[in-house]
């Protein structure tokens, strides 16, 4: 290979500090809340205290008399003004549920937004808005979405059975002789209750319009600012030149902010009606009101065995809660739930059923794997089923996991595999844990009454998928006179570290020190269009992008400088900043000088070569998804008396692939985890009979602190994945795996009172319970 062909890794692989870490803990970012625009309103929202009510009538008058008020909108008001109204990630064609701007006849879940009010300042709104006058007629909810298939009322009238829509593979009854003539089945009803992604930073959203050149600008606390663009363009009319869409700093997004809301529409819309920028903040309360649930979901889950623990078949039907305004359609990903729940393990028959359901809730919103409750049914079935068979779940697990050397495969229900480790990272895990010890300590614990447990969770994750929004990535790169490097990708801080991502890549591609690269995102008027951040792609796809663009600079460097040098250019290295010729020490010319003839000395470019350092360049995604792996392992043990569960030891093997920087690798499966570890023990978005959410503040809405989670302990295996650099995904990971480790554990903690735990959250309360049945019935054990 030549040597300008080389670019040795200096960066990647290694842990370099995150280059946004002295702006954000200096507390320096940039939110959308700290943008203050000449003559900006505020705006507030006006939301429904029912579940379900009929709007009779609206009176603004009172608001609208409130000094610093000027405008009060209602749906007559706004909702005409939408032209279109679909997602880029899903596409114009497909069936979309009913989105209106603010409710129109009708309000479907308590915070239904019901009018905006327009203000000189918040407090102004928030003041005003309580002098709006609403007349309901209250009708009867559809709150339990388990039922809401029977029920009388519909919460969309245009949605027979309540059912938002259907998808499934083979039917069941086809498996039946598999399940009949097994040595041993199992079979469960397995449960988890709604909880949200909670983001540290709220919704929010600036929106300036300028009648006079007809641009909209934009600034948001988003996952996607090129989305926000395209689907304000659609909303308004607008082409897309005519709307810049700006992301600073966001402080969490976890699915939530990968697309616009309601909310985000009835601002966008009202900024032209008013005169003046108009901010919208959300707060908490308004959030765990209005900003979506995720994981409120059943299944009927089985699975059949032969008589030595080899998996026969494995079959679910799931149901989940949609709420009463999904974002996105929810039908696109709902069978995946299916698709997955065989996991990484010798499944020969396998097939699934999926349902959406409406609910008088509200909606149901993108949350870190979506996908998630594959893995909770499956892995608390295979403990239940271990149990059963008078077997160790993890002797359970090795009989029937995937190693490496059988793939590629493709799993009963079509997905195919490949590139992943699952019974190599299963097999660290427990040796990170000792696993043998520590059922020898559990024996011991046992006998002084103490109760400790161990549970596992192995998944497999789809990364970097290839639908529409997420199909390509771009990049540009400018190389300035001085040398420095500046790299322009649509990207965006939203706590994925993306910009040191971004800045270790670019300074191994074209071989210059790390501290002369700047990256420059979130602006749509100077970024190349990219999907953002969602479906752990931004590392992998970002790569690709800036690999295809710098290969090109990197040519074009190399035949300056061999040119310049009278040299080859397969002779010229490009390292530490420079072009040199590694046997010829007086051979070399620093970036600067490069960048110097290309710019300003045209006449000097060798024959072909055209002037400036400046190029951009699009990745295409290669493979339909990149798999990456892991395995997640919990200890805890558990007061029988209390209930309470302490977490002793998490450990978390993963296989993303060769790691870029191991730091934010590690950081971004310790949050993924503890978002795991607070879904089971803590978080609850719960509803009474009537509709009315019972968790709007922190006091109710428990989450996990840095005192309930143990420290996170990590193993890695590296898998080269199919895309560049063989890089994989790990955004999501510790949010699928976490859940039914933990649960496993606690299970385990309570096998000798026959504990089965088939229903989330797993509470002080419900342990308490399943512990006093158990000795009433007088099964306890050990």
């Amino acid at each position: 290979m030549s040597a300008a062909e080389t670019a040795p890794a200096r960066y990647a692989g290694t842990r370099v500090p995150r280059v946004e870490d002295p702006r954000l803990l200096t507390g320096h970012g940039t939110y959308v809340d700290d943008v203050v625009r000449p003559g900006m309103l505020h705006a507030h929202f006006v939301r429904s205290p029912l579940a379900r009510a009929r709007i009779e009538g609206i009176d603004v008058t009172e608001a609208l008399a409130v000094e610093g008020v000027h405008a009060v909108f209602t749906a007559e008001d706004l909702n005409p003004g939408v032209r279109e109204q679909w997602y880029t990630l899903v596409g114009r064609d497909v069936p979309d549920t009913p989105r209106p701007p603010l409710a129109e006849g009708e309000v479907r879940f308590v915070g239904d937004p019901v009018a905006l009010v327009v203000a000189a300042d918040r407090y102004i709104a928030e003041d005003a808005a309580e002098l709006v006058v609403v007349d309901y007629e209250p009708l009867p909810p559809v709150v339990d979405y388990a039922t809401a298939r029977e029920a009388a009322e519909l919460v969309h009238a245009e949605y027979p059975r309540n059912v938002a829509g259907e998808m499934a593979g083979l039917p069941v009854e086809e498996l039946a002789p598999v399940f009949d003539e097994a040595a041993f089945t199992v079979r469960e009803t397995i449960h988890q209750q709604a909880y949200a992604a909670v983001p540290i930073e709220t919704r929010g959203l600036v929106a300036e319009w300028s009648a006079s050149t007809g641009e909209m600008t934009i600034w948001a606390a988003t996952q996607s600012p090129h989305e926000v663009r395209l689907f304000c363009a659609r909303l308004l009319g607008l082409d897309e030149h005519r709307v810049r869409v700006v992301m600073r700093d966001t402080g969490g997004g976890f699915g939530q902010k990968v697309m616009p809301q309601r909310e985000d529409m009835c601002v966008m819309l009202a900024s032209r009606k008013v005169r003046g920028p108009l901010k919208w903040i959300e707060d908490r309360r308004e959030n765990l009101l209005s900003a979506g649930q995720a994981r409120h979901e059943h299944a009927d889950a089985r699975m059949a065995f032969d008589a030595d623990g080899s998996i026969l078949a494995a079959a679910i039907d799931y149901v989940q809660d949609v709420g009463a305004y999904p974002i996105p359609w929810p039908v696109q990903t709902l069978p995946v739930v299916g698709l997955l729940f065989p996991g990484p393990y010798r499944v020969p028959q396998g097939t699934f059923a999926t349902t959406a359901v409406f609910s008088n809730t509200v909606g149901r919103t993108a949350y870190r794997g979506p996908w998630q409750f594959e893995s909770v049914a499956r892995e608390v079935l295979l403990d239940i089923a271990a149990r059963d068979m008078g077997m160790d779940p993890v002797e359970l697990r090795r009989r029937n996991l995937l190693r490496r050397d059988e793939l590629p495969l493709v799993n009963p229900c079509g997905m195919p595999y490949s590139d992943i480790t699952p019974l190599e990272t299963f097999e660290q895990a427990l040796e990170m844990l000792d696993y043998g010890a520590f059922r020898r300590e559990q024996e011991r614990a046992r006998a002084e009454g103490r109760f400790l447990g161990v549970g596992t969770c192995t998944y497999v994750e789809p990364t970097t998928g290839v639908m529409p929004l997420y199909a390509t990535e771009g990049a540009t790169i400018r190389i300035e006179p001085s040398g420095k490097v500046n790299v322009y990708v649509a990207g965006g801080s939203s706590g994925n570290s993306i910009e040191t991502t971004v800045v270790q890549l670019t300074a191994d591609a074209l071989g210059v020190n790390i501290e002369d690269v700047n990256t420059i995102q979130g602006d749509t008027a100077i970024t190349p269009f990219g999907g953002g951040t969602g479906g752990s792609r931004s590392g992998s796809m970002t790569a690709g992008a800036i690999a295809e663009t710098a290969s090109v600079l990197r040519e074009r460097i190399t035949a300056i400088a061999a040119h310049r040098l009278g040299v080859s250019a397969e002779d010229v290295e490009l390292a530490d900043g420079q072009a040199r010729v590694p046997d010829k020490p007086e051979a070399v010319l620093s970036l600067a000088e490069v960048a110097a003839t290309a710019y300003f000395q045209p006449e000097n470019l060798p024959p072909g070569v055209q002037p400036g350092l400046e190029a951009s360049g699009r990745y295409r995604a290669r493979a339909p998804m990149i798999w990456a792996n892991a395995t997640h392992l919990c200890t805890c043990e558990v007061d029988v008396t209390t209930g309470e569960v302490k977490l002793l030891r998490h450990i978390v093997s993963e296989d993303c692939g060769p790691m870029i920087n191991p730091s934010v690798v590690e950081g971004q499966i310790a949050g993924g985890t503890v978002q795991g570890i607070g879904g089971v023990l803590y978080e609850h978005l719960a509803y009474d009979e009537e509709g009315n959410p019972i968790a709007t503040t922190f006091m109710d809405y428990l989450l996990p602190t840095s005192t309930e989670v143990p420290v996170i302990e990590y193993g890695h295996v590296e898998t080269p994945g199919p895309g560049p650099g063989g890089y994989k995904g790990v955004g999501e990971g510790g949010a699928i795996g976490a859940p039914p480790a933990v649960v496993n554990a606690v299970a385990d903690a309570l096998a000798p009172f026959g504990a089965k735990i088939t229903r989330l959250p797993v509470t002080p309360e419900s342990i308490v319970t399943l512990v006093r049945r158990a000795r009433t019935r007088g099964t306890v054990t050990g």
